[in-house]
């Protein structure tokens, strides 16, 4: 305290903690790119495989494969986009590759409620009798997709406006299973690069722009 009996000091401390105070507001009010994002205004359920939106380029490590416009496939694909000017085969595996991470974590975390859009009645049985069996067991899924190797598209289809495309996916995954007791029972803990060929179908005529997941085969 000073002559006159007035806590100086406590003053400086109070002063102190207030520009410490200010200097964490300041930082916690900033973005650091960790949060969670906002939310995005509500838009059509279900919207996973857009063919409105426009190519995104992919890494530089990352390949996309098209067939030649002039092979049978590319040709097929062309008839898709004159039947729906919006669909482009590009957007389309930029909204495959996105529909492919939701549909391998969903399914590891038996997320039965994010699937059910996304799925044709085959894999949506198999997918649920699966995550149904593994909660039987007492097991647990572990699935993190590290990033794409490569993903292009095999086949198309087209019988009227009934669209289907056959992708094949290589990503360098985590994906394991775990028993009750713990160990793992399928799969590693490493990342593995993995190769899925999944089929989506879609009716080009209909409003509703969902590729619905139809097929997988072994890669």
């Amino acid at each position: 305290m000073n002559s006159h009996g007035f806590p100086v000091d406590i003053v400086l401390i109070g002063m102190i903690a207030l520009f410490l105070v200010l200097r964490l507001w300041s930082v916690l009010g900033r973005r650091t790119g960790f949060e969670r994002p906002s939310a995005s205004p509500p838009g059509p359920k279900g919207k996973v495989i857009e063919g409105e939106a426009e190519p995104v380029p992919p890494p530089p490590s990352h390949r996309r494969i098209l067939p030649p416009p002039e092979s049978e496939t590319g040709q097929i694909l062309r008839a898709m986009q004159r039947l729906d000017p919006r669909f482009d085969p590009l957007a389309f595996l930029d909204g495959a590759e996105r529909a492919f991470r939701l549909i391998v974590t969903a399914f590891a975390a038996g997320d039965r409620r994010t699937l059910a859009p996304l799925l044709g009645p085959g894999p949506r049985t198999a997918f649920e009798q699966a995550i149904a069996a593994r909660e039987a067991a007492g097991e647990r899924a572990v699935a993190e997709i590290k990033g794409f190797v490569e993903t292009a598209i095999l086949r198309a289809e087209l019988a009227g406006s009934l669209a289907r495309i056959t992708v094949r996916f290589v990503s360098d995954q985590i994906n394991y299973t775990r028993s009750a007791a713990g160990a793992v029972t399928h799969g590693t803990e490493a990342v593995t690069e993995i190769t899925d060929i999944w089929t989506f179908e879609r009716d080009l005529a209909s409003s509703d722009p969902t590729w619905r997941l139809v097929a997988v085969e072994a890669g």
